[in-house]
């Protein structure tokens, strides 16, 4: 977990120096979509969100 906290630290640092924020919601939506697959694995949700895809 401390990995991933500093992979998004070292992004947002990135993010801030470079100007880049218009990357900043594209990343949050692969995030977001990244949990949904990952925390719908073994529920009953699952066939649906994978007719979204």
């Amino acid at each position: 977990m401390k990995d991933f906290i500093k992979l998004l630290s070292k992004i947002w640092d990135f993010l801030k120096i470079r100007k880049r924020y218009w990357l900043t919601p594209i990343i949050l939506s692969l995030l977001f979509l990244g949990a949904l697959i990952i925390f719908s694995q073994g529920s009953v949700i699952a066939p649906f969100i994978y007719t979204i895809f």
